[in-house]
């Protein structure tokens, strides 16, 4: 079994995922390509240098169906030779194509790769592909769906966290986004994103509001309570599950909530052979990684179960883990996280999160590796665990150590 290395990562700013957002008149496609000529520059890359792109997006649907990663390939000035595969895994799409890839130089199916995704929430929306576990009557009522919202409330509800709680985590995701932007933490990663005059769209994430204080969250309402509450009843869907609850509490709202934006990012990988072949020095070796199945319902929790099945598989203790970096898809999934494995908030999610940066659906699990890298290699730390949890029930997991 051959190790696997990082060579490199990339991510775009994120833009705002609404049409007054800067990147929502470039197309998935174009922001791909983008992303893919970053890495290829930046690594000298010529003729057939990898065995394919693996690129993962969670709408995969209108300009993002038809196989998205192959049409970014011909677009961007990668060799045509060079295939693609398009992946889905939900919120962990760029994190699996990354795995995907790392597993499959593992086995011996090439030498490098690139990996990554794209998610253009402001063009593509969020949910419009028609998920079946949320539209077919039989699976919803068998699964007993409810929307995410409702799912980081149970979590919230279930596990003792106020609405105190998850707003104070919001805060502090902006606060330690803001810092980390200001003293160029994410120098080395972003690539700005430039039109076809060169003339700069955006350089920084858009998203950020960094002076967010208790008091503006605090003027927030419940963003779920009405469809809980009201109806469909997703609250009385709930408790038919989860009867011990009582009554779901809904603390969450758009403060401290993922935000709705667009990126992309993506990650060379390979094994020593690759990096001789092209004179690189690798960053980091992925040493591990994972993915579970969890309870639909409650669907959130997923980055606990996976967490304890990669340490399990890799022969490590929570302890040995220097940072972590755990998607900030609602609040209450790092306060889980971090409750459940007894782990400080200083080693986690230290430069922010998708609550002050956004999450792009099929990029973020991509980001959140780079990252993990960069703040590794600024602080001189061995090893990194990154994690997020997955729509429908799913968690997935990638462990890095510093070269």
């Amino acid at each position: 079994m051959s190790d696997v290395y990082i060579y490199d990562a990339v991510r775009t700013p994120r833009g705002k995922g609404r049409t007054d957002g800067a990147l929502h008149e470039l197309t998935s496609l174009r922001l791909s390509a983008l992303t893919l000529n970053a890495i290829k520059d930046r690594n000298g890359l010529e003729g057939h240098a990898v065995e394919d792109v693996i690129w993962g997006n969670a709408t995969q649907v209108a300009e993002q169906g038809g196989c998205l990663a192959r049409s970014a390939v011909l677009a961007s000035a990668l060799d045509e030779r060079i295939p693609g595969l398009s992946i889905n895994r939900f919120c962990a799409s760029g994190m699996e194509a990354v795995n995907l890839a790392a597993n499959q130089i593992r086995g011996g199916a090439g030498s490098g790769y690139i990996a990554g995704g794209v998610e253009m929430m402001s063009r593509v929306a969020m949910g419009s592909d028609g998920a079946a576990i949320a539209v077919d009557p039989g699976l919803a009522m068998k699964t007993c769906f409810v929307p995410q919202g409702i799912s980081a409330d149970i979590i919230a509800t279930q596990f003792g966290f106020s609405r105190n709680d998850v707003d104070q985590l919001a805060v502090e995701s902006q606060r330690r986004a803001g810092a980390a932007w200001e003293a160029g933490r994410f120098d080395r990663s972003v690539i700005p994103v430039r039109d076809q005059n060169g003339v700069m769209i955006l350089a920084h994430d858009e998203y950020m509001r960094p002076d967010t204080d208790m008091q503006a969250l605090g003027a927030l309402r419940p963003a779920f309570k009405d469809m809980g509450e009201g109806m469909p009843g997703f609250d009385q869907v709930a408790l038919m599950k989860y009867p011990h609850l009582e009554k779901i509490e809904h603390v969450h709202h758009a403060g401290n909530s993922s935000g709705i934006v667009d990126g992309a990012a993506a990650l060379l990988i390979g094994d020593k052979a690759f990096g001789a072949a092209h004179g690189l020095t690798p960053r980091a070796r992925i040493r591990a990684t994972a993915r579970i199945g969890t309870d639909p319902t409650i669907m959130l929790t997923g980055p606990v179960p996976v967490t304890e099945r990669l340490l399990k598989h890799s022969g490590m203790a929570i302890g040995d883990i220097d940072l972590f970096e755990v998607n900030e898809a609602f609040a209450a999934v790092v306060l889980r996280f971090r409750q459940a494995f007894d782990v400080g908030a200083d080693k986690v999610n230290v430069n922010g999160g998708a609550i002050a940066m956004g999450h792009p659906l099929g990029a973020s699990g991509a980001i959140i590796i780079g990252t993990l890298l960069d703040e590794l290699e600024r602080t001189g730390k061995g090893t990194g665990l990154a994690t997020l949890c997955v729509a429908s029930g799913m968690g997935a997991a990638t462990l890095i150590e510093r070269i």
